[in-house]
């Protein structure tokens, strides 16, 4: 029987950094995750981004949030041996007169603090870019190596033996009367005073939370070369363009809600080709496509804490697309609030939500 103080259903972003927080506070923990290969965090391009979107609009928390993941993928950094983080200035590519004119009168207020460093209503003459209407400078961001930082931290797991590469069955997951200890049996095998489900858009699929307002979302990424498009920024406009060395870079990414097709589709690709072809006017050869699935909110807040009626099981995830920038701060609230020693931020709360669920039943009716 294997005994520990928290079990993790999920190894994505949100499972990686709440399982790290936890062992770096002295905790036993345990992991379960299958691999998936269509999650998000494993097709994602990692981007930080302090001002994104169509309304151009700061980042939630940016001046909380980005710092601290900053200084996270560089601690990680150093006590794994290895480099995943690239600060990078990004360019936010105008594509109309409309849209220059519309920033450049916004600027007046100063909006988004030091994160805008310039804004140009000229072509900058970056090498390979499409810049007719100029654009906007902002500082303070990068891009994550996501997929190789998870390898690094799940090798570390299966040769400690916390991590297990199994699909969780919640299933054979049996909790114990009220106040007794361990709270959790699981598979007559695993002993846990405390189960969090990382599990991000499959947790629909889970009979605990899946009342919980998660609406998958595919999207789909290229990888793609292109040997006249400068690599000392990252791109953004309709969609990011973040460079991978050697004159290869990812572009993505579409939005699609459900149905979704199996994998990487001829209208995904189709329709990144446009964006891309809309910001470089060098040419480009497709060398890879990916496609996986975000847990979108609908709000598009996270989602964290305790299940409304099963003591000692609680959720944390539902990052949606910005899982890089939000997973290492909501780690650290998450592991706070297991251990009683703060609040969880109200915006993140699932207690939000808690009308949806749909009446208060014993753990095992479940």
């Amino acid at each position: 029987m294997t005994d520990c103080d928290f079990l993790v259903v999920g190894h994505g972003l949100a499972g990686a950094t709440l399982a790290d927080e936890l062992q770096r506070r002295g905790h036993r923990v345990l992991v379960y995750d299958a691999g998936r290969p269509d999650s998000a965090s494993r097709v994602a391009a990692g981007l930080v981004n302090p001002v994104a979107g169509r309304r151009f609009a700061l980042a939630w928390r940016a001046d909380e949030l980005i710092p601290y993941a900053t200084a996270y993928y560089r601690a990680l950094e150093a006590r794994l041996g290895q480099a995943f983080y690239t600060a990078a200035p990004i360019f936010k590519v105008f594509g109309s007169e409309e849209e220059q004119a519309a920033l450049v009168a916004r600027s007046a207020k100063q909006p988004w603090g030091d994160y805008v460093v310039e804004i140009l209503t000229h072509d900058p003459g970056l090498p390979g870019v499409l810049a007719p209407h100029g654009g906007a400078w902002l500082r303070h961001g990068g891009y994550l190596a996501v997929a190789e930082l998870l390898a690094a931290l799940a090798a570390a797991g299966e040769a400690a033996g916390w991590l297990r590469r199994e699909t969780f069955d919640w299933a054979r997951l049996v909790s114990a009367p009220a106040g007794a200890a361990p709270a959790f049996t699981y598979n007559d095998a695993v002993r846990a005073r405390h189960v969090v489900c990382c599990e991000g858009a499959e947790a629909v699929n889970n009979s605990y939370f899946n009342w919980l307002p998660i609406t998958p979302n595919q999207g789909e990424v290229l990888d793609v070369e292109c040997a006249g498009l400068g690599a000392e920024q990252v791109l953004n406009r309709g969609a990011y363009v973040v460079p991978l060395g050697a004159g290869r870079f990812r572009v993505g990414a579409t939005y699609r809600w459900p149905p979704f097709a199996e994998g990487p589709t001829a209208d995904g690709r189709a329709e990144l080709e446009t964006r891309l072809g809309a910001l470089t006017s060098a040419p480009f050869a497709v060398v890879g496509q990916r496609a996986g699935v975000r847990p979108a909110v609908r709000d598009r807040k996270p989602l964290l804490g305790p299940h409304p009626a099963v003591p000692g099981l609680s959720f944390c995830g539902g990052y949606g697309s910005k899982g890089v920038v939000l997973a290492p701060r909501l780690a650290a609230l998450m592991a706070d609030w297991l251990m009683g020693q703060a609040d969880l931020w109200p915006e993140v709360s699932l207690a939000r939500y808690g009308a949806l669920w749909p009446a208060p039943v014993a753990a095992a009716e479940i």
